[in-house]
């Protein structure tokens, strides 16, 4: 992924929030699923904005390269 993706992904990341919290809401006030029924699907996109957050983000600075060990070769 590229610093486009990360700039989009940081983007939307509270427009998503905030949609998701007011159609929770609007669940709440319009339908018979309350809000404390609901409100676990805040923690799923919280869940999946991180995941995509560490995808874009690519290796930590000083990160070995895959499948070198930190303490050298043995």
């Amino acid at each position: 992924m590229n610093a486009n993706d990360a700039n989009l992904l940081r983007a939307i990341r509270w427009p998503v929030t905030l949609i998701t919290l007011g159609t929770l809401f609007a669940l709440n006030n319009f339908t018979n699923y309350g809000f404390d029924r609901t409100w676990p699907v805040l923690l799923i996109v919280f869940g999946l904005l991180s995941l995509l957050g560490r995808t874009t983000a690519g290796p930590p600075a000083g990160a070995p390269p895959y499948g070198t060990r930190a303490g050298g070769a043995r």
